[in-house]
């Protein structure tokens, strides 16, 4: 039998009108220490984000969730936050924040594989309506 690791998840969400607390979940980020595993996922539905704030700004929306996609893969090409250790990457990825681009609270998890739990969480969290 496979080890089951301990994971982390949280749901990457679009507020696009932080005062009216309404929200869209376009993405997932996943943490396993033992696989060394970090990654965020996503994608940006613009109908659905357009019908909830026809006034949204999608490009800077854009450009936030890909700075997420690069902050979680690491590197110098993330800027200071990309070069940290990957826990700490994850904890300020899903930091509370009053912004646009928001995360869930964090949620634990077991898994023999990050790959495969990030493509059932995006499937489950953001795909299904």
């Amino acid at each position: 039998m496979q080890d089951r690791h301990l994971f982390e998840y949280a749901v990457v969400r679009v507020m696009p009108r932080v005062e009216r607390e309404e929200f869209i979940n376009v993405g997932v980020v996943v943490y396993c220490a033992k696989q060394k595993f970090l990654k965020m996922t996503y994608q940006l539905d613009r109908e659905r984000l357009l019908a909830l704030s026809k006034d949204a700004d999608i490009e800077m929306i854009e450009q936030n969730l890909q700075s997420f996609q690069r902050i979680a893969a690491g590197g110098k090409d993330a800027g200071p936050i990309g070069e940290l250790d990957a826990p700490s990457r994850f904890r300020w990825l899903t930091a509370t924040r009053s912004t646009v681009l928001q995360t869930s609270k964090v949620h634990p998890g077991f898994c023999v594989d990050g790959e495969d739990v990030i493509g059932k969480l995006y499937t489950q969290l953001v795909l299904q309506e």
